[in-house]
């Protein structure tokens, strides 16, 4: 399986992945879930949102386990991130046949649709829209970076706009949701464990600046005449680090657009996107309004206007305890539990079902990037211990 995925979408000049929502990419990812289903004789279907099932068992009959995470990925992204949970989890199914374990509920493995955002610019949007966190109208709303809607886009690639929205009726089928994923720092790394429990996801959220001053020419300016948003920008991005620093979090601006984006241009926008992370909310809060301070400040100094949007936000998602400790008892309770800085389908759906995570170490911590690994005995590890979750959760 895994063999089968690498080449899809991977970058020949970075070696990174590019498999964004509603494009080739995507769809061949999309074909190869299929297959993946339709080869072990799972009953295959695609909900209204786009988020593809594979199911063992009555898919109507409730109280079912289900597994996956999503096959998209960030610009460049790495293999693991979203992949290493789809496969294991058809690995774990396989491991659970070979046991020779008879199901006594029904069992799913999932690919969640445009779980990155990379694309449209919010993540987990497949999950979103099925929990109700995104509305029809909302999702009517995105657009990428070429003017392209998301229903445009949906309906390029074969799929109908028209039927997105809340699926309550699929949630009220499923009894547990957990998901592998590789992990996206290095605590399983420093502690010499294969894998790990989720307790807890930070919460976070995007937050878009805006940066309008006056486009002119960059030969012939005087420096002292500019509103540069430039100078602005940059303030911003360094007083980003400044209070994440000191409070314990992370922030982050990772995305820049610039017009008239040219080298000899005074930029008249600059638009820079805030990543940023906490343990708590109060924290969180803390930390966006000390860099919204921080960018006023600046912009006021430079003769240039602001603008801040808060695109996304997840707070913080507590994994149901029972199931959390459920997992803990299945893996015989030397499974070590931590939080997590990084959202998840998990995470959007815990509002709606009991879910519950599990971790497989990544020797350098390293994530959305093409040098993101990790190694194939901690993968089977990772195989070993969700089919060992599966047979406790949903076999007799």
């Amino acid at each position: 399986m895994w063999a089968e995925l690498r080449p899809v979408g991977r970058h020949a000049d970075t070696g990174g992945y590019r498999r964004f929502a509603w494009t080739g990419a995507d769809a061949d990812c999309r074909t190869w879930f299929q297959e993946q289903a339709e080869a072990r004789g799972l009953t295959y279907e695609t909900d209204r949102n786009g988020n593809q099932w594979a199911w063992l068992g009555d898919p109507t009959a409730g109280d079912a386990v289900v597994t996956g995470s999503h096959l998209d990925s960030v610009p460049d992204g790495g293999a693991f991130d979203g992949p290493l949970g789809v496969v294991s989890s058809f690995a774990a199914l396989d491991e659970l046949r070979r046991r020779g374990a008879e199901f006594a509920r029904p069992v799913a493995v999932t690919n969640f649709g445009d779980e990155e955002g990379a694309r449209f610019g919010l993540a987990c949007v497949g999950s979103r829209l099925t929990a109700g966190q995104l509305t029809k109208a909302q999702a009517y709303e995105l657009r990428d970076g070429d003017g392209v809607s998301l229903p445009q886009a949906m309906e390029a690639a074969g799929y109908d706009p028209d039927a997105i929205g809340p699926d309550p009726e699929r949630l009220a089928r499923i009894g547990a949701f957990v998901e592998l994923h590789v992990e996206q720092g290095r605590a399983l790394d420093l502690s010499g464990d294969p894998v790990g429990i989720a307790s807890a996801i930070w919460p976070h959220g995007r937050w878009r600046f805006d940066f309008r001053g006056e486009a002119n020419h960059a030969g012939t300016t005087r420096l002292a005449d500019r509103r540069d948003p430039m100078l602005t920008y940059a303030e911003t991005v360094l007083a980003a680090r400044r209070e994440a620093e000191l409070a314990g979090a992370v922030a982050t601006f990772g995305k820049i657009s610039v017009e008239p984006n040219g080298v000899n241009a005074i930029p008249s926008l600059v638009r820079g996107w805030l990543d940023s992370r906490a343990a708590d909310q109060a924290t969180l809060d803390t930390v966006v309004a000390a860099i919204e301070q921080a960018a006023k400040d600046r912009a006021q100094r430079d003769g240039v206007d602001l603008a801040v949007v808060r695109e996304s936000f997840t707070p913080v998602v507590e994994f149901e305890h029972a199931l959390r400790d459920e997992l803990g008892r299945l893996l015989g309770g030397r499974v070590p539990v931590l939080g997590t800085g990084a959202g998840h389908d998990a995470g959007i759906l815990s509002g709606s079902v009991p879910t519950a995570m599990l971790f497989v170490r990544n020797p350098t911590g390293v994530s959305h990037s093409p040098a993101e690994y990790a190694a194939e005995d901690d993968c089977v590890a990772g195989v070993l211990a969700l089919a060992d979750v599966l047979e406790g959760l949903a076999c007799r």
